[in-house]
């Protein structure tokens, strides 16, 4: 038995404040570690400590309602409502504006459109050249486009069914509702990602490797890359813009 699950045991049995309060203090890295990794979707203007202070909210919650008899790991149950408690609090911001938003988007539409030209993944000059922007303001974009990879619920796309432009959020379904449709859109989602991702550069494909699969952070990505943090930030942006791109062409979303 290690050190945490000696804590559990005795909080258990004794249900102490002060044992409760040693448990939360063990957990405070989980909260900083899953603050740091969403801290890439969000604006520079928000701290990460901010994203911690909202997070231990989240923390608490978990705790107050997890059931150990369920046989699961408090971390396993944590992480979502620590997710859950950051995003609740962001939501009510207005922290993408309309125009970082349309300059992802034009973003986006430019790598596929060279992605076509060229039969290959376009170098940040090229790129540049086809926005007409100067490569360093380039780069400011792709800083300014970290906030628009994560999808947002408010965003206008069309319905399936009668091809009425909703938000997104109103064709959201439950993870309980069945359907075989459904699972085999996922199916052939993961399929072509895996050839999208084929068409990145090999540099883009180590960041989404190290990040999604490895689950580093940026700083850490940067330090197993020899580069800077701001700068694994932009390769992983420019990486997911692409493929996002990829994607919307591929199945005809908006």
């Amino acid at each position: 038995m290690n050190a945490k699950e000696a804590i559990w045991e005795a909080y258990r049995k004794e249900c102490a404040p002060e044992i409760r309060e040693e448990l939360l203090s063990q957990y405070l890295p989980l909260v900083k570690n899953v603050a740091s990794r969403m801290a890439i979707g969000f604006p520079k203007s928000v701290e990460v400590g901010d994203l911690v202070n909202t997070g231990v909210i989240g923390l608490i919650e978990a705790f107050r309602n997890f059931d150990p008899e369920r046989g699961v790991k408090f971390e396993t149950y944590a992480v979502p409502r620590i997710r859950g408690a950051i995003l609740d609090e962001l939501r009510s911001l207005d922290w993408v504006p309309r125009s970082t938003r349309a300059r992802a988007r034009e973003i986006e539409r430019a790598l596929v459109r060279l992605e076509g030209k060229l039969g290959r993944s376009p170098s940040d000059l090229e790129l540049a050249g086809e926005l007409n922007y100067e490569l360093n303001d380039l780069y400011k974009a792709l800083d300014d486009s970290n906030c628009t990879v994560l999808l947002s619920l408010d965003e206008m796309i069309y319905r399936e069914d009668d091809n009425r432009q909703v938000p997104r959020v109103e064709t959201v379904q439950a993870e309980s509702k069945e359907s075989v449709l459904n699972d085999l859109e996922k199916q052939e989602l993961r399929a072509y990602l895996t050839i999208a991702i084929s068409n990145l550069t090999e540099q883009e494909k180590l960041v989404i490797a190290l990040y999604y699969y490895e689950e580093l952070t940026l700083k850490e990505i940067g330090e197993v890359m020899s580069i800077s943090e701001s700068r694994v930030s932009q390769i992983h942006t420019k990486a997911v813009l692409k493929l996002r791109g990829m994607v919307r062409e591929k199945f005809a979303l908006t």
